[in-house]
């Protein structure tokens, strides 16, 4: 505990780094930061004891130096929108909010990387340089909103991952403030670099390692063409094996997303997108490329489909139907207001393959639970998000759908899958960690973890299991860490 005495002075070392306009303390302008996107039944909700608002990276080492100084915990913060429970101060302590560093520093076209601030949005980067022909290609849903730190912290995906990557495949250099307060750089714009990859254990990361000031970021080339086909489909299972033989054809799409009936009737009542209503399910296929190879590619794709008996498919012949039909999938969530009060969110992974048998199971999930669930996903790498719908007032709701959340992910992770596909472990995933790493596993993790940071004040409570928290290493190191009668630190 910081007495009244101990956080006065801890005000006035932040004040005299920032100046006292940029450090919050007070109940009701802490209470913007007490949590983030995330449901408050996953990560629940603490109040930071400071935020801070710095404006260089200078001025981050120098509050981190602060904070190290008192003990207490630092928990890097940029808008808000993660939905783990990443940027949630479990612990108190000082919010490094990083809303102020939203600077382009530099664009090299000639190397194709731009070097930005964490707090830079991102799709404000892709708006900036679209001119010259670039684009930054991660493109959560929340792009609009996001900053490019939280993409880093999370290694964030969205719909054009299927073709271009996640986060750390655009990802080249970082420069980070370290848990020992010394602002560095790793990585850098050589394709190839010698050592440790320090870059690619950042990326993902989460804040547990250090806090990103700068990112070197890869830009892709703007295509020659793109094309935007959307296909309904009678069935979920019919549309899934659209997306199967789509990518078995040899053909790799930009984006391949797929939306239930049950979401079509949320986006068609708000923004009147052109998905057909009568739809068991719709894909929305962005193909992009050489204009000759691009027109091929409509031609198999609107084949197959017709294949798995797609009821009509449909090309969008303006860029601003291609806008429209964007606008229903990135602002779907958000429509779903219409039909509950209360979403919560699941982010899980499956092979293509068994796409089907994991939609089956949510709709089993959907009967025995007697709750709604809604379907928008990235149908083309499996990355499943189904949205359990539910009042949180309602006695028993939210317990039933953490209980169906539990059960989605255990059915997934049998089926060859993985824990998250891009929103990040934060506070909700942690626990599961256990159901896909050994003990020996989550012991090295931790004992990476310590090499950055042996005090343990970065972003606590996050990422590891709750038995396998960081403090309890020593433990972990006599009793899980010997392999062949060595120690592996």
């Amino acid at each position: 505990m910081i007495t009244a005495e101990e956080r006065a002075e801890l005000i006035r070392a932040l004040a005299g780094v920032v100046g006292d306009a940029h450090v919050v303390s007070d109940p009701a302008g802490l209470s913007v930061y007490q949590y983030d996107a995330s449901d408050e039944a996953i990560a629940g909700i603490h109040q930071p004891l400071v935020a801070v608002l710095p404006a260089t990276a200078e001025e981050v080492r120098d509050v981190t130096r602060v904070a190290v100084a008192c003990g207490l915990p630092i928990v890097a913060r940029g808008a808000g929108t993660g939905l783990a429970g990443g940027a949630i101060a479990s612990r108190g302590g000082v919010m490094i909010v990083m809303t102020r560093m939203t600077d382009i520093i530099e664009v090299n076209e000639t190397d194709r990387y731009a070097i930005v601030e964490p707090g830079l949005i991102n799709l404000d980067l892709s708006i900036s340089i679209a001119d010259r022909g670039y684009f930054f290609a991660p493109d959560p849903a929340s792009q609009r909103a996001c900053s490019i730190g939280g993409n880093v912290a999370n290694n964030s995906g969205g719909p054009h991952c299927l073709k271009y990557g996640v986060t750390s495949n655009h990802i080249l250099g970082l420069e980070v403030v370290l848990p020992d307060g010394s602002l560095t750089w790793v990585g850098g714009p050589s394709a190839e670099t010698s050592g440790y990859d320090l870059t690619g254990a950042l990326v993902g990361s989460e804040g547990t390692l250090g806090v990103i000031t700068k990112a070197m970021v890869r830009l892709t080339r703007t295509p020659e063409t793109v094309s935007v086909l959307l296909a309904s489909f009678p069935s979920m299972e019919s549309a899934s094996r659209a997306v199967t033989a789509i990518i078995a054809d040899g053909i790799l799409p930009a984006s391949l997303e797929m939306m239930d009936a049950l979401t079509i009737t949320a986006v068609e009542a708000a923004f009147s997108c052109g998905y057909p209503l009568d739809a068991a399910a719709v894909l929305l296929i962005e193909l992009d490329g050489l204009t000759e190879t691009v027109a091929e590619h409509r031609d198999a794709v609107a084949r197959l489909c017709s294949q798995h008996d797609a009821q009509q498919v449909r090309v969008a012949t303006t860029k601003a139907e291609q806008d429209l039909l964007w606008l229903g999938r990135k602002a779907a969530f958000g429509t779903l207001g219409r039909l509950a009060p209360n979403y919560y969110l699941q982010d899980t992974v499956v092979p293509r393959t068994k796409l089907p048998a994991a939609l089956d199971f949510i709709g089993y999930l959907s009967r025995n639970f007697d709750i709604q669930i809604a379907n928008v996903f990235h149908a083309g790498d499996g990355n499943l998000h189904p949205l359990m719908l539910f009042d949180r007032y309602r006695p028993g709701q939210i317990q039933r759908v953490l209980e169906a959340g539990d059960a989605l992910l255990t059915h997934c992770i049998d089926a060859g899958g993985s824990v998250s596909g891009e929103h990040g472990i934060g506070m909700e995933k942690k626990d599961a960690l256990s159901l896909v790493f050994t003990t020996n596993d989550l012991a090295a993790m931790a004992g990476l973890k310590r090499s950055f940071d042996p005090r343990e004040l970065f972003n606590p409570d996050k990422v590891f299991p709750t038995a396998f928290s960081c403090g309890e290493l020593t433990n972990l190191k006599q009793q899980a860490l010997e392999v062949d009668g060595m120690y592996v630190v």
